[in-house]
């Protein structure tokens, strides 16, 4: 091995150890905790849509009802940190702690890590934006990015492959509920009763939520095909769009329920959880 190379090393395994630091950690779980939240208050949203109450169920929806109070501006900015501090975690784990693993799984943890890394820096910015008055919604965003796509020749093909990206994410967690991947993150209560139940919130949410991000991606697709991108409307869209079949509402209120799972998985997981 070079000095060159050496030295790289060094200075890898030295950012590596800091990357290890009670800080991060601590950070990391609070940005799981927050993304646990915005789960419950996204589930709550779409059952009360289901029963014919206003609302948006998207990410930028539950966000402003954490800003609605007279601590808003405080929670935001914890909101910010935390959810940079999750993301930074995720890059770390990415890169850093993957460094030893065989190359194929290096490159799994390189993709899945690095994803989760740019969606929880995007949520922390989105916090940042409402901190700082600077609120949005989603859903136009999401019509807005679609119809700047469709403006270029390949725009259509280009949202269909994010349809399908967004597809695959969905089968993922489908598919990671219903074998109980996620066992591996969270083992502290394993053959207890509660571990039982802790299997029973994993499952459902995760089916759940793999199955509102399918809708999600369905919805990309299909604006792609009939070139009409208004109608790529993000998760609130695609949860409203249930309000039109005859057991929409009922799916509305299992979707909402099993986001409300999810969540508590996730808080259970912010705490007891393998970092």
């Amino acid at each position: 091995m070079s000095n060159g190379e050496s030295t790289l090393r060094q200075a890898a395994d030295a950012v590596e150890e800091a990357s290890n630091h009670k800080v991060l950690d601590v950070l990391a779980r609070a940005g799981f905790a927050v993304m646990a939240l915005l789960h419950v208050i996204l589930g709550a949203i779409a059952i009360a849509i289901a029963f014919g109450h206003p609302g948006e169920a998207e990410p930028t929806g539950a966000i402003a009802q954490l800003a609605d109070n007279p601590w808003g501006p405080f929670v935001m900015w914890g909101c910010v940190v935390a959810c940079l501090g999750l993301a930074l975690w995720q890059a770390s784990e990415a890169t850093l702690r993957a460094r030893s693993l065989p190359r194929k799984e290096r490159l799994a943890k390189l993709v899945s890590s690095g994803f989760l890394a740019v969606a929880y820096g995007s949520v922390g910015l989105t916090f940042a934006g409402f901190a700082l008055g600077q609120r949005s919604d989603s859903g136009d965003n999401t019509r807005d990015f679609s119809a700047s796509l469709m403006d270029h020749p390949e725009g259509p093909w280009l949202l269909v492959a994010l349809g399908l990206t967004i597809l695959g994410i969905g089968i993922y967690f489908v598919v990671k509920g219903l074998r109980r991947g996620f066992k591996e993150e969270l083992f502290h209560f394993e053959g207890t009763r509660r571990g039982r139940l802790i299997d029973s919130l994993g499952v459902t949410g995760h089916v759940a939520k793999g199955i509102a991000l399918d809708l999600t991606g369905l919805l990309f697709i299909i604006a792609a095909a009939k070139h009409r991108p208004e109608e790529s409307t993000g998760l609130d869209g695609s949860l409203k769009a249930l309000q039109d079949h005859p057991f929409g509402p009922t799916l509305l209120v299992a979707i909402g329920a099993g986001f409300i799972a999810y969540g508590i998985f996730a808080l259970i997981r912010a705490r007891f959880g393998r970092m």
